[in-house]
């Protein structure tokens, strides 16, 4: 890449495109001739409430919500989620989790504190390669909701249907593949997600939530958490994460400009293709994730031994690429694919790899 920067496959914080971070350095000093940083505005001025409401009416384009949902921009991510949607939508104190990775279960795990959660699929026998079919989710008749996370960053698998929740709001975390392709809004109760994969910065937690969903909050718990006072306080409540706000605004942005979600859905499976082809026609490298479960943003993988896997991780790194290893709790490599990574990056890494292949053949 130009201006000695690497290809960046890290799973988050992640890649933001050039464009992006060119107008955000054009900006820094002085935005639009306001004679100060974003970083330095009052969120309650008016030159801080058009960036505001500019990135959610882009946001509101590019994803095609329907007028009954509603956009909150919250501090911190999508795990402060975990609490906020049990807080606020287990009204009943039951709901149902389907666990396909590492933060679904967080996601249950942290509802459990508060009400009736059953799991509904559990993929950790299969060692999280695959999603479940209908016929294997065990979804209860009557919860408040059931919870799934779209697309697993550390296992590399991805839903690619919307499951039957037997009446029930659908809560949906797709912290990473959000924006990547389009999605019906509408089959969803509440759809949430961090910011720092595919949208943005690191701080900022975006809920998109069906009207009726919102409720009353119960009087016993944080203010930060009531998300009807959130929604009438336009996420403002208190000083939102204006930078990562006005970031996430810059992005959305280029996502239109690009020509939306469908350029981006097509560009996101000619990459995820490249790397997936030359994957299922090497001896050497194993993918992770089942093939009808693959994710076009993570694509997991390993070399013959662990050995090998450091090796392959430590001559990206000065081939002039970073963030390959994979997640401490599973290990191998991972290369994560968002929008901004570009064609020529999955081509400059399936290059490399076919050379380190070349040099370890005798492993094959």
């Amino acid at each position: 890449m130009t201006d000695k920067r690497v290809y960046n496959f890290s799973a988050g914080p992640s890649q933001l495109p050039v464009e992006v971070l060119k107008e955000a350095a054009d900006q820094m000093l002085n935005y639009k001739g306001s004679g100060m940083s974003v970083m330095e505005m009052s969120h309650r001025s008016s030159t801080y409430q058009k960036i505001f409401d500019d990135t959610k009416a882009t946001l509101k384009k590019v994803l095609n919500i329907p007028d009954n949902y509603k956009i909150l921009l919250l501090q911190g991510g999508a795990t402060q989620e975990f609490t906020n949607i049990a807080l606020n939508l287990m009204v009943n104190g039951k709901s149902d989790y389907i666990i396909t990775g590492s933060f679904s279960g967080k996601a249950a795990k942290e509802a459990a504190k508060f009400g009736d959660v059953h799991i509904a699929y559990n993929g950790k026998d299969n060692d999280f390669t695959e999603i479940p079919t209908q016929d294997q989710l065990d979804i209860r008749e009557g919860v408040d909701y059931v919870h799934l996370c779209n697309n697993n960053t550390i296992y590399g698998t991805e839903w690619n249907y919307v499951p039957d929740t037997k009446g029930a709001p659908l809560v949906v975390d797709m912290s990473s593949d959000i924006l990547s392709r389009p999605v019906d809004v509408s089959k969803y109760g509440v759809i949430y997600a961090g910011a720092q994969k595919n949208m943005g910065i690191a701080g900022l937690g975006v809920v998109i939530i069906r009207e009726d969903l919102v409720k009353p909050h119960p009087a016993n718990i944080p203010v930060l958490s009531e998300l009807d006072t959130m929604l009438e306080k336009d996420s403002m409540y208190n000083t939102p994460p204006c930078w990562a706000i006005y970031m996430l605004g810059l992005v959305v942005k280029w996502i239109d400009e690009q020509g939306g979600l469908e350029v981006m859905k097509e560009k996101n499976e000619k990459k995820a293709k490249l790397l997936y082809d030359y994957l299922d026609q090497s001896d050497f490298y194993k993918p992770h994730a089942k093939k009808d479960a693959r994710s076009n943003m993570n694509v997991t993988f390993t070399t013959p031994s662990k050995e090998l896997d450091a090796e392959f991780v430590k001559e990206s790194i000065a081939a002039g690429m970073t963030n390959l290893k994979g997640h401490r709790s599973v290990g191998g490599i991972r290369a994560s694919i968002y929008n901004a990574m570009p064609y020529e990056g999955v081509e400059y890494l399936v290059n490399f790899m076919k050379e380190f292949e070349e040099k370890h053949k005798e492993y094959v």
